[in-house]
């Protein structure tokens, strides 16, 4: 099974859930922004949820299905469609040989993954299919997607077949056959245009002044256009220091909130560097990490305080979520 892109969008990558154990020598982790999302999209269509996915930001692809093909398309909403019919996000998608499918500009969000069954046949590098784009490793040839690329996709599982098999009884002459089941909006991050964030006290958090303090749990901040996936520069109440300090480097991780020296926080994400010089005002819960890459260049966020353990009861219930998402296809195919 392959696609070929005809048009790559804005920057579609192929990304997994990250290249981990090669930090202490200076290897980033990169991976997909919305950890979420790419998860999701793998359980739709009977992945292990570590497989592969097309990462697309802002602008999506255009590509041409060979064969007929399951996929699912998670995240924000890049107006994907198939011979100008919507096609539906967070739910299993049969597409039948020779299906384009179309991405537009975002209506929402600011990232889609789009998996398929099998996931996206690319070379492990350092265990991981993920794309490190400065250093051109992993991924399609290092680098994001372009136009006359060809990807093929693996073998999919028993689950995958199934599901194929069951939507593929349904086309009857349509562009593409829909499954009646997909996720609830109950169950998705409560993704916005202007989200709520919230972190904890980072490692540095007591050499800012009070005003400071208050103002970064209380004032909106602006995602600056020099945002990528390093990181989100944003734009807000200067944050000062009580007095000057040196700092020796330490790890960072997806998340991090650093203050370099003018004042403006950097939120550390996907292609994050291994260690960080600069104090660190906050860490991003991990639950919310989705809300952070789902935010646009130009839209505004607020951070909460919140304590480790309540952070850690979220993530635990988040992770019993997913774990049910992938209990309940499962009973449906057995």
């Amino acid at each position: 099974m392959s696609i070929r892109v005809i048009h790559p969008g804005l920057l579609t990558s192929v990304q997994d859930s990250g290249r981990f154990g090669f930090q202490k020598y200076g290897v980033i982790a990169s991976g997909a922004m919305d950890p979420f999302a790419h998860r999701t999209a793998n359980l739709l269509v009977g992945n292990e949820e570590t497989e592969a996915t097309l990462e697309m930001t802002l602008k999506g692809a255009i590509m041409e299905f060979r064969e007929a093909a399951l996929i699912s398309i998670c995240g924000g909403d890049l107006s994907p469609s198939v011979e100008g019919i919507p096609v539906p996000l967070w739910k299993p998608i049969y597409l039948k040989k020779g299906s384009i499918l179309h991405f537009g500009y975002c209506r929402s969000g600011a990232r889609a993954y789009l998996a398929i069954a099998g996931g996206w046949s690319v070379p492990r590098v350092m265990d991981s299919r993920s794309t490190y784009l400065r250093a051109g490793i992993g991924g399609f040839q290092g680098r994001g997607l372009r136009a006359g690329d060809e990807l093929a996709s693996g073998e999919p599982t028993w689950l995958g077949g199934l599901i194929a098999d069951q939507l593929a009884g349904r086309l009857h002459g349509a562009a593409f056959a829909t499954a009646d089941w997909g996720v609830t909006g109950e169950m998705l991050p409560p993704y916005s245009v202007s989200p709520c964030v919230r972190v904890m006290r980072g490692n540095q958090w007591d050499w800012f002044t009070e005003e400071s303090r208050r103002s970064f749990l209380s004032e909106p901040y602006r995602v600056t256009p020099q945002s990528d996936r390093m990181g989100y520069r944003l734009d807000g109440p200067l944050l000062e220091l009580i007095e000057q300090k040196e700092l020796i480097s330490e790890a960072v991780a997806f998340g991090t909130v650093q203050v370099p020296p003018e004042g403006k926080p950097i939120v550390l994400l996907a292609d994050r560097q291994t260690t960080g010089g600069y104090p660190k005002i906050a860490q991003v819960a991990t639950v919310d990490l989705p809300l952070m890459a789902q935010t646009k260049p130009g839209e505004t966020l607020r951070f909460a305080e919140i304590s480790r353990e309540e952070a850690e009861r979220l993530l635990m219930a988040r992770e019993n979520e997913i774990r049910q998402l992938k209990t309940g296809i499962l009973l449906k195919y057995t």
